[in-house]
């Protein structure tokens, strides 16, 4: 006796035949699109960490000290 498969149980497993390709892209688009963040952020802190380190040598460096300007006594500012 062989077993026959109603219209209506043929459409359900077409259904979540394509339902289940449909969900395998969407989770490799999702992973794909999180390595790029994960890679943009990784580019954008080795930028502040470069500029952060160039700052931090700038200070470190004495700066040449302006002379004060010389006031005349007497007039009026």
């Amino acid at each position: 006796m062989t077993k026959t498969i109603s219209p209506a149980t043929t459409a359900r497993n077409e259904r979540m035949r394509l339902a289940a390709e449909n969900g395998a892209i969407a989770l490799a688009e999702v992973r794909a699109r999180d390595i790029a963040v994960r890679k943009n952020m990784e580019r954008l802190r080795a930028l502040r960490l470069e500029k952060e380190a160039n700052e931090s040598s700038a200070e470190e460096t004495p700066a040449k000290k302006k002379r004060a300007a010389k006031k005349i006594v007497g007039v009026p500012a």
